[in-house]
């Protein structure tokens, strides 16, 4: 019966550190990486007045509405899209490799129109339901759309009229392709030939589904981050988390020795479980994300050395280790629950308040807090107890304890 604590303490131990050294890279690999790790590319859009329509508050927020329905459906990862200022929209497109041709499909105010041959506008993208890319028995990429009730009575209406003659259709001003028509067409969907190749047909259903701004925009800048410089971050994140985790693993094995260690292994243990945690998220991890973690870190150890401090003061008052122990995991839980449920709110406040890098670092702060709280207080206390209980260590001493006198730990019930 005395083994099945040691036991126990073993399997934890060992299950911890084999996981730990098993997942550690690759979760780390898989995590999404921000613009400031990975490189990628940096725009700034501007709106601009024009006879047809004025900038305004309303008219920018549904230019970036627009522009991250573009975005996303360009499949482009994680992308940060903000507005700055009254006429300025900031794009950051982490990892992208050709970043031309996600400028240009952000670029396009996306006006379709179909006009007939005395060039009178009758369809426009607003009786547009649905565009998308397909490829033709003959290998002919394509768009083919779909109209909405109205649009598709007004297509009806104008292929009818036009029999033997062109409609040209347009976008941006400029004709994609004019097709004759041999027929009246009611069945309210069409095809727009002369894709290049299917990306490009991708590209102009993406514009179509999106819909057309509301005004024009300028690209003002456009700063492309290189690898070097993603690179450069990276390894500056990671050296500075093997730091600050180092430096924390051998301050608790110097001021509290044994109880210092299994304070370490739950820490692994909190690494993997917040990692594991982002990754299921599909979390963005940004340089602001990084801190966050390491100061999650920093507040898991804070609430670990609560625990040994109030267990230190139960020994000295002369309680045995294992009632110690209990007492002190007691008496440390207000103060950590009250502590770090304030961190909690300002992580909240940061969230809801905060765009872009802000927001992650303060999702890596709320996460990393309310795993820490769960390891300091279950994990923590399970290797604890159960190596108190094994009774490999009966010298206060070892578990950080400075005593004037031994006290020695009685009988276990």
């Amino acid at each position: 019966m005395k083994q099945n604590p040691l036991l126990k303490l073993l399997a934890v131990i060992i299950v911890i550190v084999g996981v730990f050294a098993a997942f550690i890279a690759p979760l780390a690999g898989s995590i999404r990486q921000g613009l400031d790790l990975q490189g990628g590319t940096h725009v700034v859009l501007e709106g601009v007045d024009t006879e047809q329509a004025q900038v305004n508050d309303d008219a920018m927020n549904r230019v970036v509405k627009i522009m991250e329905k573009r975005v996303n459906e360009l499949g482009l990862t994680e992308p940060i899209i903000q507005r700055e200022g009254e006429r300025r929209i900031i794009i950051e497109l982490p990892g992208v490799k050709d970043p031309d041709k996600a400028i240009a499909v952000l670029g396009k105010t996306a006006m379709l129109e179909f006009k007939d041959e005395e060039g009178n506008t009758v369809l426009s993208g607003t009786d547009l339901k649905d565009a998308r890319e397909q490829t033709t028995q003959n290998n002919q990429n394509e768009v083919a759309i779909e109209f909405t009730d109205e649009g598709a009575q007004k297509f009806a209406d104008l292929t009818s009229a036009n029999v033997g003659r062109t409609i040209a259709i347009l976008l941006d001003g400029e004709v994609l392709t004019a097709p004759r028509v041999n027929e009246p067409i009611t069945g309210g969907k069409a095809v727009i030939t002369g894709s290049r190749n299917l990306e490009e047909a991708h590209n102009l259903a993406v514009l179509l589904r999106s819909g057309a701004l509301p005004v024009k925009v300028d690209i003002i800048e456009t700063r492309t981050v290189g690898p070097t410089l993603g690179q450069d971050s990276k390894d500056k994140s990671v050296f500075a988390f093997t730091v600050g985790v180092g430096a924390i693993f051998v301050f608790m094995l110097l001021f509290y020795r044994v109880s210092g260690l299994i304070a370490n292994l739950s820490l692994m243990a909190y690494v993997i479980i917040l990692l594991f945690v982002l990754k299921l998220l599909d979390a963005t991890l940004t340089l602001p994300g990084v801190a966050g973690i390491i100061l999650s870190i920093g507040m898991a150890v804070d609430a670990n050395v609560l625990i040994f401090e109030h267990f230190k003061e139960e020994v000295k008052a002369g309680k045995t280790l294992r009632m110690a122990m209990d007492s002190g995991f007691k008496r440390a839980f207000t103060t950590i629950f009250d502590s770090n449920l304030t961190t909690i709110i300002a992580a909240a406040v940061l969230f809801f308040f905060g765009t872009g890098p802000i927001r992650g670092f303060a999702i890596t702060l709320g996460l990393g807090v309310v795993i820490s709280m769960f390891t300091a207080i279950t994990l923590t206390q399970f290797m604890l107890k159960h190596l108190i209980a094994a009774r490999l260590f009966t010298d206060p001493r070892i578990y950080g304890v400075s005593l004037s006198h031994k006290a020695k730990d009685g009988d276990m019930k």
